[in-house]
């Protein structure tokens, strides 16, 4: 196997790849990155058995073949190589030799054969979506998938398709994210795709209208964004029936300028801590919502202007949940709907539908925090 190619485009595709490399592996070719010379073309693979990326770059193949490469060492060596080409090559015992300007690596690699294939999707259905646009409703739903693996099914976000329409949800058992948008698509499909999945997604994903496809299998999917490939594992499991867990009334209605709330959330969370957690206390009325926040350090308030209907409410919320829906609605002011102390707050853009986001309040001690 012997190839030549640059080092700049190299050094991206290995950067990209390795994201998806195990750390830690039963398998040692599984901690190294599959490179695969033919045609004018090497290809870089990286696998966990969940999630697998592939991408391919131009190249001078004199030798085709393939190997695997430690994922962490040659992507350290990559980087620091002096000169804008790399010459690599390795022999029938798995030397390799990676060579730019003045540098020279000699470093024993995998054989391929011991690399897992990556699996083939099968019964799939395809749909392309512009890549801004996934990347917003990914950027806006992913906050609220879950960390823990409680409910492993929690920890990926629900595609729903349906006639000229894309929706996501997340949700993590304290807050809810929906994001909607009109696409063609043709018939109805629903799937779950881990949250580690959408994070790496999201990353190769650009600002442009580029079309992005999506390949939906039976027990895998795979995204097809420019020239890398990603393909992973879905999620199997009872999802929340998250339309019964909307609010169907609301008693008070606000519309708020979101920059104005985050700030003045910010302020009087400078008192919790990992170690001193407190809820936020906003009481929801008069044309203003004030904020008072007590833990051992002290204690804080604040208050902004608002534009209140309906009823007097004081509720009690965790900070960074409300902080990760108001920095997500990616607006200027948000329509925010409350039906009494203990029901979920629910926050949409002040016209359209284009998001909705649940966040449950915490039950407040009466007196004081």
């Amino acid at each position: 196997m012997q190839f030549s190619c640059d080092r700049q485009k190299l050094n991206e595709a290995v950067l990209n790849v390795q994201r998806v490399v195990s750390s830690k592996s039963s398998i040692p070719a599984l901690e190294g990155i599959l490179l695969t010379a033919r045609g004018e073309t090497v290809k870089l693979c990286g696998f966990d058995l969940e999630i697998g990326m592939t991408t391919e770059i131009a190249a001078n193949v004199k030798e085709p073949g393939s190997i695997v490469m430690g994922a962490k060492l040659f992507g350290d060596i990559v980087r620091r190589l002096p000169g804008d080409t790399v010459n690599f090559s390795c022999d029938e015992k798995y030397v390799t030799q990676i060579e730019s300007g003045e540098a020279k690596f000699s470093v024993t690699g995998i054989p391929a054969e011991e690399y897992p294939e990556l699996p083939h999707i099968t019964g799939e259905k395809t749909v392309k979506v512009p890549s801004s646009t996934l990347k917003g409703m990914i950027r806006q739903t992913l906050f609220a998938v879950a960390e823990s693996d409680a409910k492993p099914i929690y920890t990926g976000t629900l595609f729903e398709m349906e006639e000229g329409k894309i929706r996501l949800i997340s949700v993590d058992g304290y807050r809810l994210a929906i994001r909607e948008e009109p696409i063609s698509c043709g018939e109805k499909n629903n799937f779950v795709v881990p949250g580690k999945t959408l994070s790496e997604v999201m990353k190769l994903l650009g600002d442009n209208d580029d079309p992005v496809e999506l390949q939906i299998g039976m027990r895998h999917i795979l995204f097809r964004i420019g020239d890398y490939t990603v393909i992973s594992r879905l999620l199997e499991g009872e999802f929340l029936d998250w339309r019964a867990a909307l609010p169907k009334t609301s008693a008070t209605e606000i519309q708020v300028s979101v920059s104005d709330f985050i700030a003045s959330l910010e302020r009087v969370s400078l008192l919790i801590t990992e170690r001193l957690r407190s809820p936020v206390r906003c009481l929801f009325s008069e044309g203003c919502i004030r904020l008072s926040c007590s833990t051992a350090i002290g204690r804080a308030n604040d208050r902004l202007a608002a534009k209140i209907s309906g009823d007097e409410v004081e509720m009690g919320f965790n900070s960074r949940y409300l902080l990760d829906a108001l920095r997500n609605t990616e607006c200027d002011e948000v329509k925010i709907k409350l039906n009494g102390a203990l029901s979920p707050l629910t926050m949409t853009p002040v016209s359209g539908n284009s998001f909705l986001f649940l966040v449950l309040p915490v039950r407040l001690k009466s007196g004081g925090d």
